[in-house]
């Protein structure tokens, strides 16, 4: 399972266009409330009813831990935190796009890996920022930001189901 982690303040494009794109993949996603309510307000106002609250999921099956950006308080959430780094020293896969890479930033989780975030957020990944649109470093992948959730979504598909399903789901999303 890949879990998906909302926030009030959540930049909506970032985690909707992730959810969309890697249900059409066939990724099993689960989205995930860590404001002790099902219901998550994005930064733009659009409320999110999230799939489960962070204390009542079990992660034994995590594959992939997913952060949009925005104006939340990830990095203050314990048990998100616990999660991450747990997640990480086992090497498994982290994606964060804008501002979220910040938080793997301050956890260590970046030591010895490329990253990129959102403008003004580099100081938080301090020698592993490299810029760039979307990085992938190890078991990590992040993106500079809202316009690119589509590419970052494709890279998360690709790194989970293959370049062939990533360009099926490319090919069947453009309009």
């Amino acid at each position: 399972m890949n879990y998906l982690f909302l926030d009030n303040g959540f930049e909506e494009i970032e985690a909707i266009t992730v959810v969309d794109l890697l249900r059409r993949a066939g990724i099993p996603l689960t989205t995930v409330s860590v404001t002790g309510n099902p219901m998550v307000l994005g930064a733009h106002n659009v409320a999110v009813e999230a799939d489960g609250l962070f204390e009542n999921v079990n992660f034994d099956d995590a594959e992939m831990l997913i952060l949009p950006g925005g104006q939340t308080k990830l990095d203050q959430h314990n048990g998100l935190c616990e999660l991450l780094t747990q997640h990480n020293e086992a090497d498994k896969l982290i994606a964060a796009i804008c501002a979220a890479p910040s938080v793997l930033g301050k956890l260590g989780i970046l030591k010895g890996k490329q990253a990129t975030c959102y403008p003004g957020f580099e100081k938080f990944l301090n020698e592993s920022y490299v810029g760039g649109l979307v990085v992938e470093s190890k078991n990590i992948i992040t993106a500079k930001g809202p316009g690119l959730a589509s590419d970052f979504a494709f890279c998360i598909i690709e790194k989970i189901k293959g370049s062939d399903v990533a360009d099926q789901v490319y090919d069947t999303a453009q309009y």
